[in-house]
């Protein structure tokens, strides 16, 4: 999809339309973790995988608006956002690790399962500091955060656009996808990080530690939702249009491009980390197939198909996009692939501005 593509935010009827929207759609969403508490025959009830999954979705909803952001807004069309989200979610699940101690199969008080059985004698030093929770979050923003800068400067100083930046993105998660595969880089290899026991001293798989989860991904969720938004109504944002839309022409002007394109897609992916921070300990697993290639495609076509450029675009996209995929992969499984091109299809055909569209028809 093009640059020219990006939908204008509705105004008038659609806008208060879409507003409406927005806060009937955070109330409901708050409203989960309570009605989880009811009596299970009540009609009000909310099953437990309702709302762990949704708590799963409102992560995706941020990996979107941190895609959108660096894509709608400076036309940086990144296929490697997985993997900050990967990273991210690998740095808490360092920490969940180190809270285990005794408590594993092996009952070392210091090395991870998966350490003892390779033969571990004592923790590599990059493990060191994962014991703190306010470390494992620093480090579930910085290392994305570091890695966003070095590609971002290496390639925005080169003048890579297009095309060519998001194959190189996408080489980069499929290299570490094959890294984190290896057991000697000490992330526990093909298995990962699981069996988590607590966080911040509540144990997980309870229904406190679900709706403790679930609401700070909320609030994530609105944080970065009004971040985001505060950088597109800003001058800076204005000039990430102006870049994505005319990037020789800005340049010409006296802009530092490589400049504000590498802060943007430097913020994209620490916000990206930090959704991954909150995924891990509500699905109590991360491994490397969380790296793939194909996950950081398929959040693209979240934003594509929610209306990209619009930052709610890209979490509609998130949510009606997952729900899709959860009811189609329970009656048809095989089915979801092929859903899932079609849509990007019909979308690109018939919704070139996304479903976000649908709101600024409104106001016609």
């Amino acid at each position: 999809m093009s640059a020219s593509l990006a939908a204008p935010a509705p105004g008038g009827f659609g806008r208060m339309t879409l507003r409406l929207v927005l806060v009937g759609a955070v109330l409901v969403l708050a409203m989960l973790p309570a009605l989880n508490r009811l009596p299970a025959d009540s009609a009000l009830h909310v099953s437990d995988f309702i709302v762990s999954v949704t708590g799963k979705w409102i992560t995706y909803a941020i990996l979107a608006l941190a895609i959108d952001l660096a894509w709608g807004y400076a036309g940086i069309l990144s296929l490697g956002h997985g993997a900050f989200f990967a990273l991210g979610g690998y740095a808490i699940g360092m920490h969940l690790m180190r809270l285990i101690g005794p408590r594993g199969v092996y009952g070392h008080p210091v090395l991870p399962d998966f350490m003892v059985f390779l033969g571990y004698q004592e923790l590599p030093w990059y493990w060191l500091g994962f014991d703190h929770f306010p470390f494992a979050i620093l480090m579930a923003v910085v290392v994305p955060g570091l890695l966003a800068g070095v590609v971002g400067y290496l390639a925005f100083r080169s003048r890579i656009t297009g095309v060519y930046l998001s194959i190189i993105t996408q080489a980069l998660t499929y290299a570490l996808m094959l890294a984190f595969f290896r057991n000697d880089m000490g992330f526990g290899g093909n298995n990962g990080f699981t069996d988590f026991k607590e966080l911040l001293g509540m144990p997980l798989n309870t229904p406190t530690a679900r709706s403790a989860l679930f609401y700070a991904s909320l609030l994530l969720l609105l944080g970065a939702l009004w971040l985001c938004s505060w950088v597109a109504r800003s001058k800076l944002g204005r000039v990430l249009v102006a870049i994505r839309d005319a990037e020789s022409r800005v340049r010409f002007l006296g802009y530092d491009v490589t400049q504000h394109k590498l802060f943007v897609f430097v913020l994209s992916a620490m916000i990206a980390g930090l959704a991954g921070a909150l995924y891990v300990p509500q699905v109590g697993i991360i491994n490397p197939g969380e790296f793939s290639p194909g996950n950081s495609i398929e959040a693209v076509i979240w934003v594509a198909v929610g209306g990209r450029g619009t930052l709610v675009g890209a979490l509609l996209g998130a949510f009606s996009v997952n729900a899709l995929k959860t009811w189609l992969t329970t009656v048809a499984p095989d089915l979801w692939l092929f859903a899932l091109g079609g849509l990007f299809v019909a979308v690109t055909l018939f919704l070139p501005r996304g479903l976000i569209g649908l709101f600024s028809k409104a106001q016609k």
